[in-house]
């Protein structure tokens, strides 16, 4: 596998190249979106999913049969998340890639005290999260996310494409403009793999210890972190 034609460009390039794809892309459909992310970066490009459904993978593997779709085990999910993940790659052509921290959460109580996510989450999502997939996609020169610009306040300016500055990487975020009517018809149509949670209250599935189920007027995010004035686990900051 050979990376795309702009695999050797500059972060300076690479930022420019995602702007102007951004712009150029904002009216265009998922496929086409990562139709062009697959061209530009082959196999330096890849999905990320957290598991709470299979969409972005399952369009991916549509235009890219055999793509990487990386996973955060943060040794926190819920029994239902890893048996998505297995499903996933069970009857998907795709081929995942589960990333780890540095650390167990046996080894990380030992050295913070236990349930760090209560005291700290912040904390508990860097180096759970931010940090093993800061690591995991070394690798990648573009990844793509499941993000939409209508789950919450803090993502509503998304964009289908753009310069990801922390990690020096072009994201691609190719169902942006949907609506969750939008997902909810693609899932219907294609019998794409949905995490069983989402049948159960949940409108965001996290890590267990800080995710809930949500009310009725509630936006998406809401079951995360809920009482405190975190929205987001740094990933997508």
């Amino acid at each position: 596998m050979t990376h795309g034609h702009i695999g050797g460009a500059t972060a300076e390039e690479l930022r420019e190249i995602a702007g102007r794809a951004g712009r150029e892309l904002e009216d265009a459909s998922a496929t086409e979106i990562l139709r062009w992310a697959v061209d530009a970066f082959g196999a330096g490009f890849c999905v990320t999913s957290s598991m709470e459904d299979a969409v972005v993978a399952h369009l991916a593997s549509r235009v890219r049969p055999g793509v990487d779709v990386v996973f955060l085990d943060t040794g926190y999910h819920f029994p239902e998340t890893l048996g998505t993940r297995d499903a996933v790659e069970a009857v998907m052509d795709v081929r995942v890639l589960t990333l780890t921290p540095r650390q167990t959460v046996a080894e990380q109580d030992a050295e913070y005290g236990p349930k760090l996510h209560d005291r700290d989450p912040d904390l508990c999502c860097r180096l759970r999260k931010v940090q093993p997939l800061r690591e995991g996609l070394t690798g990648y020169t573009a990844w793509a996310t499941g993000l939409r610009r209508d789950e919450s306040p803090t993502r509503a300016n998304t964009p289908v494409v753009g310069w990801d500055e922390k990690r020096r990487k072009v994201k691609v975020s190719p169902i942006a403009r949907w609506t969750q009517d939008d997902v909810d018809a693609y899932v219907a149509e294609h019998g794409v793999l949905t995490n069983p949670l989402l049948m159960d209250g949940y409108a965001s599935v996290g890590c267990a210890p800080c995710t809930r189920r949500v009310s009725a007027g509630e936006d998406a995010r809401a079951g995360r972190w809920a009482g405190r004035g975190k929205t987001e686990c740094g990933l997508h900051d």
